[in-house]
């Protein structure tokens, strides 16, 4: 995948996000780490799953959907204030799954690309790596 310069790449988990832009306009993929942002935890994810039992998912869980559900409520407002121009999202599979319930479609529009892997412990070149190979 090859990255305009200043796409935003947003690296996340259930509980962390780092974002990162590309610094170059053509050649190799140069991230260089943007600095953190809020991110509510006011949305408990999708689907009224509030209480935790065998056939309901645990706190935790319900607490990695809350953080990706903010997460995507961030970067929709990012897109909407028209602070970006193109987005890649890397993150662990589950949590790509809950921030994908959430996209607005402005931001589905800016979306130059998805990676279902948890790189959030990676360093920058491991995500450089991974975003050429994809």
């Amino acid at each position: 995948m090859n990255l305009k310069q200043g796409t935003l790449v947003a690296v996340m988990d259930g509980a962390k996000l780092k974002l990162f832009s590309n610094t170059v306009a053509s050649g190799p993929i140069t991230l260089v780490e943007q600095p953190a942002r809020d991110v509510s935890m006011n949305n408990k994810g999708s689907g009224g799953r509030h209480f935790s039992s065998s056939a309901n998912p645990s706190d935790s869980q319900q607490t990695e959907d809350a953080f990706a559900a903010g997460v995507a409520e961030m970067l929709n407002q990012l897109i909407l204030d028209g602070k970006i121009e193109d987005l890649v999202v890397i993150a662990a599979p589950r949590s790509l799954g809950e921030l994908r319930k959430h996209y607005h479609k402005n931001l589905k529009a800016k979306l130059a690309g998805e990676i279902a892997k948890d790189l959030t412990g990676h360093s920058i070149a491991d995500i450089e790596h991974a975003i050429v190979a994809h």
